[in-house]
């Protein structure tokens, strides 16, 4: 076992692939010599060569078409766009050739070994244009999975899995815990199960969901909410796309009510999603509406950043309101 934080366990996963297959690259802006703008590729270039980690133009669009190209000839490319807010110029490749290249040929060909990996989320004042969280964006889209880690054990497990999976997939990390979360982390190879959330906490009052940072707002948010007497059972989605709806609706089954946090606005969030199906599936064992704790429908504050994140006084609130409805 080795202590990493998120940002190490990342730069392990991608080492151990291409250690283990001589297929995996990895490419994008900055990735090379300089180890991209957090250095989660840093030595990777010196160990495996250019060929092998390499440069691209700061081309988002290009990046993900290039990308699609090398898996679609057995390669398995590992494509990072920087930052989670420019992945917009790519959401075309993404959405149309990404996630339908096995669909549109009749399962002839295949783009399943392309990962893109992204930072995305707040906490770090980097503005509307550093800080945004666009999961619910592609969990509209069949073809693809949609994967979120929330400490370094699970950033390096997840990511493995995701660059061997027979589907494409979107790894997004949370990037204000590239650095504060660390964690005991396996020097071996290792795969966490996609599409399986995680169980972090038993309890039986109320389910708290999130995923990614949020999931240690939880943690704080029940912490409060014992010493007032209300137990909290706490899980981490770690999946969006597909996500484990067996887990979740068995969680609020037993303890009749569901809080759902995330980062994104509130409007359109992934939230609802989840909202909709525990309301059919658990409805006669609801004791109380299911509360959403987002972000604010407002672009990304700079100025009033701590404002608009979903903290866990906010979320201690609602967990309260919702236990004593």
């Amino acid at each position: 076992m080795a202590q990493l934080n998120l940002l190490q366990a990342v730069n392990h996963a991608l080492h151990t692939a291409m250690e283990a297959d001589d297929s995996v690259m990895v490419m994008g802006e900055d990735v090379g010599h300089f180890g991209g703008v957090f250095r989660a590729t840093s030595n990777l270039q010196k160990t495996f060569g250019k060929a092998r980690c390499f440069n691209t133009p700061l081309v988002e669009q290009g990046i993900i078409g290039f990308a699609n190209g090398l898996a679609a000839q057995g390669a398995k490319p590992i494509a990072e766009i920087q930052f989670a807010d420019y992945i917009y110029p790519a959401f075309d490749q993404i959405v149309n050739e990404t996630a339908k290249f096995r669909y549109r040929s009749g399962g002839q060909f295949t783009v399943g070994g392309l990962t893109i990996r992204t930072p995305y989320g707040g906490g770090i004042a980097g503005g509307h244009y550093h800080s945004q969280s666009p999961e619910a964006f592609f969990a509209h889209v069949p073809g693809i999975k949609v994967v979120i880690p929330r400490n370094p054990y699970q950033a390096k497990g997840l990511l493995l899995s995701s660059i061997r999976a027979s589907d494409p997939v979107l790894f997004m990390e949370p990037k204000r815990l590239y650095r504060a979360s660390v964690g005991e982390v396996p020097e071996m190879d290792y795969e966490l199960p996609l599409g399986k959330a995680d169980l972090v906490q038993n309890g039986s009052d109320i389910t708290l969901v999130a995923w990614g940072a949020q999931v240690e707002i939880l943690q704080e948010a029940a912490q409060k909410a014992l010493s007032h007497g209300v137990s909290c059972e706490i899980i981490d989605l770690q999946s969006i796309l597909p996500w484990d709806r067996e887990t979740i609706c068995q969680s609020v089954i037993k303890t009749g009510r569901c809080l759902i946090n995330h980062e994104a606005p509130l409007t359109g969030g992934f939230a609802s999603e989840i909202a909709a199906v525990v309301q059919s599936e658990c409805f006669l064992h609801l004791e109380a509406p299911i509360a959403r704790v987002c972000g604010l429908d407002t672009p990304y504050p700079l100025a009033h950043e701590k404002e608009y994140m979903p903290d866990a006084l906010k979320t201690f609130e609602a967990i309260m309101q919702t236990v004593h409805f």
